[in-house]
């Protein structure tokens, strides 16, 4: 508490404890920086609260489901399976309160100081925090603003009752027999996806031409297939435009071409980007913070602000809304207020999608290298051609890895497939490295595991694959 109105001094102040904020305060206090964080929720932030721990859990939980469902495909008989969707949410919320307690172990053993409130800035130099117990001001020699985003509101369909966003499907007690999504890009995917597998009917409504857009269409293709014979109708080139609710359920209109229809479900869940947290009463604008006309805060190489001792991170700045992009800046914006050399560098930020199967991608696709000069080839090897894959039961997928056919630089990678979300952190490195075909088909691979597919999706692109027929010249 403090006495009067006195500020009391820190180093750095870290505003918001997700994957970005909770990062950079670690990060600050192992270089010896005094630090305050400061969040009105859960440590972890969306990312483990309410997106990237609890969706994969369910996930997780649906696999395991269909897993169960199918098990006679290795002559093993389960009888009739069936969810405890309560105790599917008891597991989920387990999870969670492991990773946001070890988060907050981590930052109280760093010796972070940790406020759970909101922070308003008074001035570039002084912030107050607050909550409904206290009101303390805090001086500051350097802040990191890493507040984050949150789901799109579409004023047509605004959330409440049954119209969800994210955050309100996940902490559903009881599985919806059907369920509409609006938005079919990662986030719409995975959870339409998985509802679909835990028996949902589900119907995802999109208005560009396929699913996941920005994924390599190869890829997509792969995942809609999944989708349709689990029974997910996917419209595309559809305009959602209204909804009418009950206490029972919602129905929507869109049009598609012009033709008007209607469908009705027991839940609607929007899912069409987030919006990053720059308003409110933070006082970004008291203190003049330069901002895109997106909302987004501009930062240069280090994530400074127009203010040289102001940083921002995560959500808030340009670039893909990722945790593991926030982490990384927040470990630079740390690193440069401690005088270290460190800079942003988004040579290599992998993409990933938990759907069925998995997609993920990193560096440049085949057309994007060629833009950039490059004389560039690829090739697709098969999870079909894998031992693992297929003693797995799950041989749909591939590895396409893009490389420059004059000096064998690794240039990108897209794996669809099991584990893919594992497969392309070899792939990341290999091009932070600068890595060549060579080096990664000359490192010997563990057999069997799905790690082969990534070498001889290697030797493919340089025409001596092994096993599968060598390209025609």
């Amino acid at each position: 508490m403090v006495v009067g109105d006195a500020s009391l001094d820190i180093d750095t102040l870290v505003i918001g404890a997700g994957p970005g904020g909770y990062v950079a305060a670690i990060r600050a206090a192992q270089l010896g920086q005094k630090v305050l964080i400061v969040d009105k929720s859960e440590v972890g932030g969306v990312c483990l609260n309410r997106g990237c721990i609890p969706s994969k859990a369910l996930i997780s939980a649906a696999h395991s489901f269909e897993s169960a469902k199918h098990a006679e495909a290795f002559g093993v008989k389960v009888g009739e399976v069936s969810v405890d969707f309560a105790k599917t949410q008891e597991f989920k919320n387990g999870v969670v309160k492991k990773l946001t307690g070890g988060v907050g172990a981590l930052l109280k053993g760093n010796k972070v100081e940790i406020f759970n409130g909101e922070c308003m800035f008074i001035n570039e130099n002084e912030a107050r925090v607050f909550n409904e117990h206290e009101s303390p001001r805090y001086r500051f020699k350097n802040c990191i603003i890493a507040t984050g985003s949150r789901p799109i509101e579409l004023k047509a369909f605004p959330f409440g009752g049954r119209i969800l966003s994210s955050t309100e499907a996940l902490e559903l007690q009881e599985l919806p027999k059907s369920l509409v999504v609006i938005g079919g890009g990662y986030i719409g995917a995975e959870l339409g996806q998985m509802f679909s597998k835990f028996g949902t009917k589900v119907t995802i409504i999109e208005g560009m031409d396929s699913i996941l857009n920005g994924f390599d269409p190869d890829m997509t293709k792969l995942v809609a297939k999944n989708m349709q014979k689990s029974g997910v109708e996917i419209v595309t080139n559809a305009k959602a435009e209204s909804a009418e609710q009950t206490d029972k359920d919602v129905t929507v209109k869109y049009s598609v071409n012009g033709e008007a229809k209607e469908i009705t479900a027991d839940y609607l869940l929007v899912t069409v980007g987030r919006r990053p947290n720059t308003d409110g009463e933070l006082g970004l604008d008291l203190i003049n913070v330069e901002m895109t006309d997106r909302g987004l805060i501009k930062v240069d190489h280090q994530g400074r602000t127009n203010h040289p001792h102001i940083f921002a991170i995560g959500d808030i700045v340009p670039g893909p809304a990722l945790a593991h992009k926030a982490s990384y800046e927040g470990k630079v914006a740390a690193e440069a207020i401690s005088g270290l050399p460190s800079v942003v560098d988004y040579k290599v930020v992998p993409a990933v999608a938990f759907t069925d199967p998995e997609c993920s991608s990193v560096g440049m696709t085949e057309a994007q290298a060629k833009e950039q000069g490059y004389k560039a080839k690829s090739a697709k090897f098969p999870f079909a051609g894998n031992g693992r894959a297929l003693s797995l039961n799950s041989p749909d997928g591939f590895v396409k890895i893009v490389a420059d056919e004059e000096t064998g630089l690794v240039l990108g990678a897209h794996i669809a497939g099991i584990e893919a979300s594992n497969l392309i952190a070899e792939i990341g490195l290999a091009i932070e490295m600068g890595a060549t075909l060579e080096d990664i088909a000359l490192t010997i691979h563990a057999h069997p595991t799905l790690g082969e597919i990534v070498a001889e999706g290697a030797e493919l692109v340089l025409g001596h694959p092994i096993h599968v027929m060598a390209p025609r010249k």
